[in-house]
This record gives structure tokens, sequence and C-alpha cells, in this order.
């Protein structure tokens, strides 16, 4: 097995100050007097993607972190908003609601390779219809908590 070879103190630098720094990539490679055919070599060296790719893995791990421990949070307010004086935000908080377990079944459902089949469109609600029924639902929930 090759051994990995370790990136030098600039290359380590200019990866710190592109990851976290608040400094765009023109900004940094100016700031470690980088010409930019210099750094696109960079780009197509094994050790320096490696790296890269691993501060971006980590990255997104850290999105979904941050994400996960509010999801809960955001919950409980899509809720409360169904509570709304306002028809529409109660609506668009039902609406949410409704749509919150379709976007996690497809996060966590296996991609395959022969995706699903569309539903008829004869078998859908049409959004008029839905907005109607959200909207007595709301009304419904309101008149029960006055």
């Amino acid at each position: 097995m090759a051994k990995k070879r370790q990136l030098s103190k600039k290359k380590m630098d200019v990866i710190e100050d592109l990851f976290d720094s608040q400094f765009d990539e023109q900004l940094v490679l100016k700031k470690h007097r980088l010409s930019r055919a210099v750094y696109n070599k960079w780009l197509a060296n094994e050790s320096f993607i490696r790296e890269f790719d691993r501060r971006i893995a980590w990255l997104n791990r850290h999105s979904q972190a941050i994400i996960a421990k509010y999801a809960s949070l955001a919950a409980a307010k899509l809720v409360q908003l169904t509570d709304s004086e306002s028809q529409e935000t109660a609506r668009k908080a039902c609406l949410d609601i409704i749509s919150l377990p379709k976007l996690a079944a497809r996060k966590t459902e296996p991609q395959t390779k022969h995706p699903a089949k569309p539903v008829p469109p004869d078998s859908q609600l049409a959004p008029e219809t839905a907005g109607r029924l959200l909207a007595a639902l709301a009304e419904e929930k309101k008149g029960n908590s006055q």
C-alpha cells in the first residue's frame, strides 16, 4: 500500500482558510500569495483533494447534526402555527406538517434503479380542494380552542 503523503504547511494553511475563515477563494489565494495556476495544480493533487473532500464531508455531517438537533423544535413551532390568527399562515403550517413525513421518507428511502411510478393526476386532490380542506380543519381547530 502506498504511503499517504502529508500536505505541506502552506497547503494546510490554505485549506484552513478556505473552510474556516470568512474569506472567499480569491481572497485566500491573495492572502497566501498563491497563483490560480498553482492552486489548480493543487486541486489535481490526490493528497490535497483527499483533505479537501474530508473537510467537505465533515461540514456536511456537522450541518446534518445541526438540522437534526433543531428538527423537533421546528416541528413544534409548525404545530403552534396551526393556531395562528391568519388563516393563510395556519393553512401553510398544515401543508408543511402534512409534507414532513413524505420528505423524511424520501431521505431514508434507499435509491433504487427504478423510480416509483408517479401517482395518476386523477387520484390526487386539486390544490384548491386541499386548501379548502386545510382551511376548514384550521377553522374547526380554532373554534374548538375558544
